[in-house]
């Protein structure tokens, strides 16, 4: 089993998952997915919070911004997604997408553990 699959099973153990994907930020592809729905289709959450990522990172250039993003959180009337950057320098490269339940998660728990995961892969 790779890091990558371990790290996405470990995702999908997160109390209120819906899906999970590894996202290479220059594409906008998932490396690799797990859970989804019809409704939540992670190659398309992919693409667009790649979207939301390099915006942000603009945004910080823009600033002057001596600093790199710890994670994304964006917040629906149902769901969480969390997207978190991979990796020390963290400007580009990979980051994690994470789908939650917002009934069923337990969002400082979630963050908590999405970031030890990041921690520990290596791609």
């Amino acid at each position: 089993m790779s890091n990558l699959d371990v790290a996405l099973k470990d995702m999908m153990n997160i109390d209120g998952v819906l899906g999970a994907a590894v996202v290479d930020a220059s594409s906008g592809m998932a490396l690799g997915t797990a859970g989804g729905s019809r409704t939540l289709d992670l190659q398309i959450g992919a693409a667009g919070s790649t979207e939301v990522m390099r915006a942000k990172l603009r945004t910080i250039e823009q600033l002057g911004l001596n600093d790199g993003i710890e994670d994304i959180l964006i917040t629906l009337s149902g769901q969480y997604h969390i997207l978190r950057p991979l990796g020390a320098q963290r400007s580009n490269g990979l980051f994690l997408y994470l789908a939650l339940d917002r009934v069923r998660a337990n969002l400082a728990l979630a963050r908590h553990h999405l970031r030890k995961i990041g921690d520990e892969l290596e791609i």
